[in-house]
């Protein structure tokens, strides 16, 4: 188990070696560019989130008015038959 160890710590030694500062400024200006795009497209998504929500608020909206009013038609017909029921006893 050491010795595997040992071996990963000398190949990365080795690998850090060879990154020159020229290959280091080549993979920062990679990453940056990468997530300059990654933010670009975080901020999209954002902007489809928002607009999403809205939807979903509007959606909530209409349930609760045909759901109130759906209630509000069987409180009435409930009544209706209740006051029937009543009538002919």
């Amino acid at each position: 188990m050491g010795a595997i160890y040992l071996h990963s710590v000398k190949v990365m030694r080795f690998r850090q070696s060879a990154w020159p500062d020229s290959r280091l400024d080549e993979f920062k200006t990679s990453v940056d560019t990468r997530l300059d795009a990654l933010s670009s497209r975080v901020a999209e998504l954002s902007g489809r989130v928002d607009e999403t929500n809205g939807r979903i608020d509007l959606l909530q909206h209409t349930i609760l008015i045909v759901g109130g009013g759906l209630f509000a038609a069987f409180v009435g017909v409930l009544a209706a038959i209740i006051g029937l029921i009543v009538t002919q006893l």
